[in-house]
């Protein structure tokens, strides 16, 4: 593949790298730094004159200086006469401010959709955005790519009773996701409705079907404090299921995430490798990864061929 180039964010290089030895490339030298005032310094290290760029850098860790970093290396190569900056952004930062759902609110994610345009960008690849409409925040294209090819192979290589299953989604906003997993496998799908006193606190909740005598697979975009998920698994257990998986595209995992999943009754928390979770597996023996790097990596190719990602969304690469 020439004229390609591939750098990384600080964010995940793990994940870079593993995109880049798919590709069959070496990723580009940068060289990423701080100033002592905390200011962000990134050098370029090499010519990206007429070069297809493409920079992955997820939402994750400390996600406002890795969002700073991105938008300082688009810039870097826009203003270094790239001919194409393509930002990889596998996990999209502030996805979960989509709207304005009380007064005086932000949109944050339609900020930051307009400070990578502003910075340079000329394409998105993210995967599993939060809300689908994010897209619609940008002038320019967005490829949303799906982790369910790699979930439902995941499913079906994992879970033995899997064709006597129910899919879960732990709210209503997750329903469309869970009722294609569930097409996809030919099984039934429930639904629990929360109600919310605040942010990051659940009220109650009400399951809506059945779960009885069934291994159930709560599916849901990401997790980051666990309560929801925990609850979810409580209720569903209490509802008579026999084992309880979750299967998560972005695992978050902040504050008390951690010792919640311990102490619940999960067979294995499942994630994608969207977000590092080296430290957080040492600490949580559920927590398995599925990595995603190949269906980014074809994206890439494909993107840069000039061919169709559409495949992408039913079929994971070979």
């Amino acid at each position: 593949m020439p004229n390609i180039k591939i750098f990384s964010g600080s964010s995940h290089q793990d994940l870079s790298q593993k995109i880049a030895d798919r590709l069959g490339l070496e990723l580009g030298k940068v060289v990423t730094k701080k100033f002592s005032n905390q200011e962000t310094c990134v050098e370029i290290g090499e010519s990206v004159r007429g070069k297809d760029v493409y920079i992955v850098q997820s939402g994750c860790g400390e996600i406002n200086d890795s969002l700073m970093e991105l938008l300082i290396m688009i810039h870097a190569c826009k203003i270094a006469s790239a001919s194409r900056v393509s930002a990889v952004m596998p996990c999209f930062p502030y996805a979960r401010q989509d709207k304005k759902d009380k007064s005086r609110a932000p949109i944050s994610a339609k900020l930051v959709a307009n400070m990578l345009s502003t910075a340079g960008a000329d394409h998105i690849i993210t995967m599993d955005l939060h809300a689908s409409q994010i897209q619609g925040f940008f002038d320019i294209p967005v490829d949303n790519l799906c982790a369910e090819p790699v979930v439902l192979r995941w499913i079906r290589e994992n879970i033995s009773a899997w064709r006597d299953c129910t899919v879960v989604s732990p709210d209503a906003g997750g329903a469309k996701r869970v009722t294609s997993i569930a097409d996809h496998l030919n099984v039934d799908f429930a639904l629990i409705h929360k109600e919310r006193k605040q942010a990051n606190e659940v009220d109650r909740m009400v399951l809506v079907g059945d779960v009885k005598d069934r291994v159930a697979i709560l599916v849901d975009d990401m997790a980051d404090t666990c309560g929801t998920l925990c609850l979810a698994a409580d209720k569903l257990l209490s509802a008579g299921a026999t084992r309880v998986y979750a299967i998560l595209t972005h695992g978050i995992f902040s504050g008390p995430a951690i010792s919640r999943i311990n102490s619940a009754c999960f067979e294995a928390v499942v994630v994608t490798n969207t977000i590092p979770q080296e430290d957080k597996m040492k600490d949580c023996s559920k927590i398995r990864v599925i990595d995603i790097s190949m269906i980014l990596a074809e994206a890439i190719r494909r993107t840069h061929n000039g061919e169709s990602v559409s495949y992408l969304f039913s079929h994971v690469p070979l």
